[in-house]
């Protein structure tokens, strides 16, 4: 799958593209957006793995 990140929602003019303040506030916060959606896919992937293997292991018989 192919996917196309853009950082800017608002496109801006040229002659403020790398000098503005604006600018770089909303490239850090596409930025770091799409961290977290990396992170949060790299968890939900561990914890389907993780319940999948506690499923696969033999339930512990005995107790209190």
């Amino acid at each position: 799958m192919i996917q196309k990140y853009t950082a800017s929602v608002r496109p801006q003019p040229s002659s403020i593209l790398h000098n503005g303040v604006e600018m770089r506030r909303q490239y850090t916060r596409a930025a770091t957006k799409q961290v977290m959606q990396f992170i949060g896919r790299k968890l939900r992937i561990a914890n389907r793995k993780a319940v999948a293997a506690a499923q696969d292991m033999p339930q512990v018989q005995g107790g209190v």
